[in-house]
């Protein structure tokens, strides 16, 4: 439960997060959680993560091993990187890997976005990638910050604006998101 977006425009790619957790009916407010950020740099990126709360430590501890960081710069090289990542989820980190009965392929339980110089991206359980043009969102409060994304995307300039806009509105509607909203921009290429 959380909202996470992205969002590129006028040079800029941006990615904000919500900063509350939740266990059941319970909530982890930031003024609880000594580190409440969704977001993590990774090299030049930053990737936002939704779902389990075991997932950051997760990729956390994936990316103070790794020596050469992955540039993630385009699709392929994005699904590239999380299909090898799969099977060391699975061996290292004890990843169920269960879903659906009909899915095709096995899940690795992960939504995220990544946000760099080259774009913004989703990446989602069954390692499929998508780039998006404008902006897009994940996570329990994502239908609310599409809606208020698509409202202000022509109205606004700023993509910091936009996606910070989107992450307020799913504070203010979803029960599973709450404040402060964090974010981090990049520059295009």
């Amino acid at each position: 439960m959380s909202t996470l977006v992205v969002v590129k425009k006028n040079g800029i790619a941006c990615i904000a997060a919500d900063t509350m957790t939740c266990f059941g009916s319970n909530k982890q407010l930031e003024t609880y959680d000594a580190h409440p950020n969704k977001i993590q740099a990774v090299g030049d990126s930053y990737l936002g993560l939704v779902g389990s709360a075991a997932h950051n430590l997760v990729i956390e501890s994936i990316f103070s091993d790794d020596k050469k960081m992955p540039s993630f710069k385009n699709r392929l090289d994005i699904f590239e990187f999380f299909r090898s990542l799969h099977p060391r989820l699975k061996d290292e980190y004890f990843l169920s890997p269960k879903d659906e009965e009909d899915d095709p392929y096995e899940s690795s339980q992960m939504d995220m976005f990544i946000a760099n110089c080259h774009g913004i991206f989703g990446i989602y359980s069954l390692r499929e990638v998508f780039e998006y043009n404008r902006f897009w969102a994940l996570g329990s409060g994502s239908e609310y910050a599409l809606g208020a994304m698509y409202a202000a995307f022509d109205h606004f300039e700023s993509a910091e604006s936009i996606a910070r806009i989107g992450v307020e509105a799913g504070i203010e509607f979803d029960d599973g998101t709450g404040a402060p909203v964090t974010f981090n921009c990049v520059d295009l290429k």
